[in-house]
């Protein structure tokens, strides 16, 4: 058995004396995992590192076994995505976010927001708002998208500033007014077709909102808990979103 394929590197662990197992996310194939021969040398470390884009080829005598990578680097920005807090914890979060997924189960459409998100990570404002999307992409692939179009109980597409914990389907102001304090907030710059930036008060309730639904669909059905990269990450983007320059600049 054997393909080739486009991928970006999410993990590493050890495996034995001088190898490693190294965790990808390809294009055309999902999360994979595979034996690199000698993935501990020099020449290799620095290409095995997280957020790095390589072209891999995969062998094995058998579909279901573990098989073994050959690498060769594509895009290596792991050192400057080693440069901020935001790049740094958010590559570590996306890995993570990818591992709620079964392995081996493609998803093309994560992989092209993954390599995009990895090149803007050095932008506080478009890196929070490029992951907050990515973590709706992942609840939609694991079956519990949420609906923001329009409102749950009247239809309407305006005026949408809440989501139901429930549902997970906007409410507008009229509708939702009385239960407020029982609703999630709608970030503005979430609503369809919104043209509007995401300012720190606006991805704070963004995070809130994905945060909630991951834990309630995600976590806690599988009894496992948030990687602490996303705190991690929440926490540099709002503070630096929290920058006056960055808000001029916004």
């Amino acid at each position: 058995m054997q393909w080739q394929d486009e991928a970006i590197i999410i993990g590493v662990k050890r495996h034995g004396e001088t190898s490693v197992i190294a965790e990808v996310m390809t294009r055309g194939r999902g999360r994979h995992l595979g034996i690199v021969r000698s993935g501990r040398s020099r020449t290799m470390q620095p290409v095995l590192q997280p957020g790095n884009r390589v072209e891999v080829v995969w062998r094995a005598r058998l579909d279901e076994h573990l098989g073994e990578f050959k690498l060769e680097p594509v895009k290596l920005r792991a050192a400057r995505l080693m440069e901020t807090a935001t790049s740094l914890y958010g590559v570590q979060a996306m890995g993570a976010l990818l591992r709620l997924l079964p392995e081996r189960d493609p998803h093309p459409h994560l992989y092209e927001a993954l390599d995009v998100i990895l090149e803007t990570m050095d932008d506080p404002a478009d890196a929070g708002e490029l992951f907050v999307r990515f973590e709706l992409a992942i609840l939609n692939d694991l079956g519990y998208g949420l609906d923001l179009a329009e409102c749950a109980a009247t239809g309407v597409r305006d005026d949408l500033l809440y989501v139901s914990p429930k549902s997970g389907r906007a409410v507008c102001g009229a509708a939702g007014a009385p239960y407020a304090d029982r609703l999630l907030a709608l970030p503005s710059f979430l609503k369809e077709g919104s043209r509007a930036a995401a300012d720190a008060a606006g991805m704070a309730a963004a995070f809130r909102l994905t945060g909630y639904f991951l834990h309630r669909h995600i976590y806690e059905p599988r009894g496992i808990t948030e990687n602490a990269a996303r705190d991690g990450f929440v926490q540099a983007a709002l503070k630096a979103l929290s920058r006056p320059d960055v808000q001029e600049a916004g």
